[in-house]
């Protein structure tokens, strides 16, 4: 019997009173496969990973994830990587303490990792290359690093199914890349599903198996090129879109929000 897809979406809507965020998605993601959330502000990226977790109820259709359909937050299967929003330098934790989380943080009481559990902390660690400040206290370190080491707390129960929310907003060009290759490695090597909300496409684009494109309560799903299109996001946004390429740049001009989230410069990495 052929196990069913890490995560499908039927008929899903979500509407806030008179407004309709989207509807009518229908998708289905399969085991290794990247799909990239793309989007103006408001059009429901974040939504839609909150749906899958749980935390947002559908005004209409279903979610299935990991075989179950969802109907409750807290399923410890589904990794997910929060947008980086840096740690108050006060914070009494170290970096291992916060990758620890994802091993031990649904006990009660105060987390101590067990003999065990040191052992998988400290192979997550290495995972995502912290070792020289996964004993320093977490506030203190940038950016980068702390995403690094909330990539190896959502990767403590090695999900099937990982949800990736701007894990890359605010980071430099080398944590970018770096991130990427962390989540890109994760699914080639365990056959997880991922889903990775963005407002930058260049840093994944050589990855990516497909885009959702979002704006305006519609919806676009396909390839990089059947999406990323003057033809497609003209129609999709109802407004003439450009979509510009020369050389290693993909820009896209007159989409609303165009000055934050849809100006892409593509570096390409690794012959992509």
């Amino acid at each position: 019997m052929t196990p069913a897809p890490p995560l499908q979406i039927r008929g899903a809507a979500l509407r806030r009173g008179d407004h309709t965020v989207w509807s009518g998605l229908d998708l289905e993601v399969q085991p290794g496969e990247l799909i990239a959330v793309l989007g103006p502000s408001g059009s429901g990226k974040t939504t839609l990973l909150r749906a899958i977790l749980g935390l947002e109820p559908l005004s209409a259709g279903s979610i299935r994830a990991l075989g179950a359909e969802v109907r409750r937050p807290g399923n410890r299967r589904i990794g997910y990587i929060p947008q980086q929003r840096p740690l108050p330098a006060e914070t009494p934790l170290r970096g291992r303490d916060l990758v620890g989380l994802g091993v031990d943080g649904h006990r009660f009481g105060l987390p101590i990792p067990r003999r065990g559990d040191r052992a998988r902390i400290d192979r997550l660690v290495r995972e995502v290359g912290a070792e020289a400040f996964a004993d320093r206290p977490v506030g203190l370190l940038s950016g980068g690093e702390q995403q690094r080491l909330r990539v190896g707390q959502a990767l403590a129960d090695a999900p099937k199914l990982l949800l990736c929310d701007e894990p890359l907003t605010s980071l430099d060009l080398a944590n970018q890349q770096a991130v990427v290759r962390l989540i890109d490695r994760h699914r080639r090597d365990t056959g997880a599903a991922v889903m990775l909300v963005t407002h930058d496409i260049n840093p994944v684009l050589g990855k990516v198996d497909r885009i959702l494109y979002l704006a305006g309560g519609r919806f676009m799903l396909g390839r990089p090129d059947d999406v990323l299109n003057s033809r497609v996001l003209s129609d999709l946004y109802g407004a003439p879109v450009y979509v510009l390429r020369a050389a290693d740049r993909l820009v896209v001009v007159g989409a609303p929000d165009a000055e934050d989230t849809h100006h892409h410069h593509h570096d390409h990495e690794g012959g992509h």
